[in-house]
């Protein structure tokens, strides 16, 4: 049997297991609209998903008055817990997290959530369990700073180099770079693919399907 490459896999949890990419753009455009903002495109409000929440709404609305944050913050919130529990994961996240489990990998989940809300997700889900760890936005620096991926192979006694990241952000193609991981990037959730290619990550998955194969043979 060839020796594993890695022994750390960490994921991203919206738009790379949880299907909740266009809920989320959905959420933060009405935040806006609730406030009377200017909405932002869909394409700019994918861009800052994976970002700690109050970071992902200044990037998404820059040009507004600084004090109305925590009030966008407020509405999106309300926006998106009137809805996460219609959300799903991707077909097949189940499966490949339980054959992962199954080989002795170190499994965790490196989100811009934050705790409560991934707490959320995971009960929701049946996946707490299945998690050796976890770390959220609120609880750390933002991606793509490298501190979640710092903090979480501490925390488990793993070395960086044998750890990899994946996610459909350059948001966490970047954090693996800049913390020495490998990153891997899943083209069916919020960044363009051209953007993750140029993160030069190590591969790059169409679908969890694609994503599990690659994963069986090469991690």
């Amino acid at each position: 049997m060839a020796k594993k490459q890695y022994d750390l896999i960490v994921f991203d949890w919206d738009g790379t297991l949880m299907d909740s990419t266009g809920a989320i753009v959905k959420c933060i455009q009405a935040a806006a609209r609730d406030l009377g903002l200017p909405v932002p495109h869909e394409s700019a409000a994918a861009h800052v998903i994976g970002l700690s929440l109050q970071e992902a709404m200044k990037k998404a609305l820059p040009d507004i008055d600084p004090a109305l944050y925590p009030r966008v913050v407020e509405r999106y919130r309300f926006h998106y817990l009137s809805r996460d529990h219609e959300l799903t994961l991707f077909d097949g996240v189940e499966e490949m997290l339980r054959e992962l489990a199954s080989k002795a990998y170190f499994l965790a989940v490196a989100t811009g959530k934050s705790r409560v809300g991934l707490n959320r997700a995971l009960n929701g889900t049946g996946l707490l369990s299945m998690f050796h760890a976890t770390r959220c936005a609120d609880e750390t620096f933002s991606k793509p700073h490298p501190a979640m991926l710092q903090e979480l192979t501490r925390e488990l006694g793993q070395d960086i180099r044998r750890t990899v990241m994946i996610g459909d952000t350059t948001h966490d193609l970047m954090m693996a770079n800049n913390a020495g991981a490998h990153g891997i990037a899943v083209q069916y959730g919020a960044h363009p693919v051209d953007q993750l290619h140029a993160c030069n990550p190590v591969y790059s998955a169409t679908s969890v399907d694609e994503l599990h194969k690659w994963l069986a043979e090469h991690a």
